[in-house]
């Protein structure tokens, strides 16, 4: 559920930001170009910050 909070987003914002110079490529490319970003942020950014989010919140119910 974590990962997914994380993906879903982000790809939703960029698929948005990337639509107006990425209108006439190829899927593939937009996909690829996508996931340079996507990923890096995800993995490096978004997920541990979520994860350390969580774990407090988990701290917390005990």
């Amino acid at each position: 559920m974590i990962t997914w909070l994380a993906i879903f987003p982000l790809v939703a914002i960029g698929m948005t930001a990337i639509a107006p110079v990425s209108a006439d490529w190829p899927p593939v490319l937009r996909a690829f170009v996508l996931t340079l970003v996507v990923v890096p942020l995800a993995v490096y950014l978004v997920v541990p910050a979520l994860l350390k989010g969580y774990a407090r919140l988990a701290g917390r119910r005990r």
